[in-house]
């Protein structure tokens, strides 16, 4: 019988002993690799901290202490043990258990996360809360080492240390956020200390000071008491020590007695304590180990071999891979162009760019908000930056975009990756938001392309324009349309009429476009015509020698219905005095935080795929 058989929630995990805790690891390595062979996950990451896991778990008591997992992507272990073994076949799927720390799915998950660098503010918190109603838990921060290059980790650790408040944090360090960590910090972090080198550096420097006469001793006593000091200064200790914290480490986090020994120590005490523990991304899954980038976030594959299983239409370049070509395309020929991103070079398609063009590539770490205003630097002083980050990581650098790129005027363009329903990793990285909390910011030119052929001349007007550009782009393969060398800049402003009608227009937007023209093609009681609005901002007055043509507009977005392109239109027709002759319908998401699912799912769900556009469109105009 599996010891995983009889494990179900934290207390079963305190029966165990080391053989059994040991035993256990492999069968939850076991079960995490089959479940995400199939449903996709965050691999590696989760694999590197099962040992982490049962340790917390045999030590501390989650329905009493508070365990805060900084990002999520490392708590599928927990997921198991905390309850939802018998559901984690569900992972990421429509109406199963989410891929990240959701307190609406389990009391156990006590903060909400999917962005990097949350725990030890929110768990500082947690601290403080505790100690204002007078009671006695443990709060616990697991925070990874690529997550220490956000600003927002510091700021939590300088007013915890301030504070002196019994907090623990334990610092997850595999060397790794999603790709190899950058920075002086990562650096920092990455220093080592070989166990023998010291233990034969202190037995040597014993002998010596023993053999000096008269003072040998005492000596020897001095060196001993600066023992810690030594440490500090050899180890990540010395920053850590700098914001109060009781320093810890480096210890082995695949090494459980160890790990219990140290938090059973730790727990007895009330001050700030940071405990480096050294993982290995992938552990016991060679594959991941061998590749831990790949096998961050990964789709289906074979278990077996770790090889990725083969989806139908692969030979269809994805959004993310035209954008890192055509990228490179254009810097082969402008010296001036450098592209930035924020611990995303594979994710964003910079990878190709960054090994061709080294000195002009910039991982910045997550350290959004730092990657707007160096790229606002950068573009003061003559070059042209092209910033590419996901929709939803962009949001932390809102005030960047305002104040240091758009105030000035400054051609920084901003490539989001991933705008729209991103499908299973959920509500923390749908790209939905980005048409609303963009579109109002004077300067910027917000566009969507509605096929990759229109993302590589969108993205060679942007450097072009010399001005504030933000190109919106889906996650996925595009349309499988012809590329071209041949590049042009398209008129500011612009769209496209596609169709010509007189019952209705359709104005599409980005990825909407298409299904859009699928929906009209089986709508055949009435004659609609379909615009591609392609520039959310500005819309130049072309638009409106085309619309006054129509009393109808239906508006189909992928973006949330408040403040996107339909309010945008709106506020169009409202200029132009054409509100009262003109009936309009806006099709997009509803005001609410969307699930997780397959993108297909979840457009289907809410109605922004082709059969959903095609009924909306058929009741709109059978009702006026």
């Amino acid at each position: 019988m599996k010891i995983l058989d009889k494990v179900n929630y934290p207390q079963d995990v305190k029966k165990l002993n080391l053989r059994e805790l040991t035993q256990l690891a492999q069968e939850i390595r076991e079960l995490i690799i089959e479940v995400v062979s199939k449903n996709g996950g965050h691999l590696a990451p989760s694999l590197g901290v099962v040992e982490l896991t049962l340790a917390l778990l045999k030590v501390f008591d989650p329905t009493f202490d508070r365990l805060i997992w900084d990002v999520g992507h490392q708590a599928y272990a927990y997921k198991i043990l905390t309850g939802r073994k018998n559901r984690f076949h569900t992972l990421r799927k429509l109406g199963g258990i989410s891929g990240f720390p959701k307190p609406e799915e389990s009391p156990f998950d006590y903060f909400g996360v999917g962005h990097s660098s949350t725990s030890i503010s929110a768990a500082l918190g947690m601290a403080v809360a505790r100690d204002l109603l007078k009671k006695n838990n443990k709060v616990v921060a697991i925070i990874g080492d690529g997550s220490m290059t956000a600003g927002l980790s510091y700021e939590g650790l300088n007013q915890a240390g301030g504070l002196g408040k019994d907090l623990l944090v334990i610092l997850n360090d595999n060397e790794m956020s999603i790709s190899k960590n950058v920075g002086a910090l990562s650096s920092f972090l990455s220093r080592k200390l070989s166990s023998k080198w010291i233990i034969k550096f202190k037995k040597d420097m014993e002998n010596l000071f023993k053999q000096i006469p008269k003072i040998g001793e005492e000596l020897l006593n001095y060196a001993k008491k600066s023992e810690n000091s030594l440490k500090s200064f050899f180890t990540p200790g010395i920053l850590f020590e700098a914001f109060k914290f009781n320093y810890i480490g480096p210890v082995d986090g695949h090494k459980l007695d160890t790990l219990i020994d140290v938090f059973d120590q730790v727990k007895k005490l009330d001050v700030p304590v940071l405990i480096h523990v050294l993982t290995k991304k992938g552990k016991g899954y060679l594959p991941a180990e061998k590749n831990p980038t790949y096998f961050h976030g990964v789709g289906c594959f074979k278990p077996e071999t770790g090889k990725a299983t083969k989806i139908a239409g692969c030979n269809v370049p994805t959004y993310t891979e035209v954008l890192g070509n055509t990228l490179c395309k254009l810097a082969r020929k402008d010296s001036k162009i450098v592209a930035i991103t924020a611990a995303m070079p594979e994710g964003t398609g910079l990878n190709k760019f960054a090994e061709e063009f080294p000195d002009r590539f910039f991982d910045v770490g997550i350290c959004e908000q730092h990657a707007v205003t160096f790229a606002a630097g950068l573009a003061k002083e003559g070059f042209k930056p092209v910033v590419a980050i996901y929709s939803t990581f962009l949001q932390r650098a809102y005030d960047q975009i305002v104040h240091d790129v758009c105030l000035q005027n400054l051609p920084v363009v901003f490539c989001l990756d991933r705008g729209g329903l991103v499908g299973e990793d959920g509500p923390t990285h749908h790209g939905v938001f980005d048409l609303s909390y963009l579109s109002h910011i004077p300067n910027l030119i917000l566009t969507a392309p509605k096929d990759e052929a229109e993302l590589q001349l969108l993205l060679y007007t942007g450097l072009k324009s010399r001005r504030p550009f933000a190109l919106r782009y889906p996650r996925g393969r595009g349309e499988g349309v012809n590329l071209s060398n041949i590049f042009q800049e398209l008129p500011i402003g612009e769209g496209e009429l596609l169709k010509q009608g007189k019952d209705a227009l359709v104005l599409g937007v980005g990825s909407r476009v298409y299904p859009c023209l699928e929906a009209l093609e089986e709508i055949t009681d009435y004659d609609v015509g379909m615009y591609n609005l392609r520039f959310i901002k500005p819309i130049t007055k072309n638009l409106k020698e085309i619309i006054q043509n129509y009393d109808k507009l239906i508006v189909v977005e992928e973006n949330v219905l408040i403040g996107g392109a339909g309010s945008i239109i709106l506020d169009y027709l409202y200029t132009y005095n054409l509100l009262d002759k003109i009936n309009i319908l806006k099709i997009g998401l509803p005001d609410k935080f969307i699930e997780h699912g397959s993108q297909a799912e979840l457009r289907k769900k809410y109605l922004i795929d082709k059969e959903g556009i095609k009924k909306q469109i058929l009741n709109f105009l059978r009702s006026c």
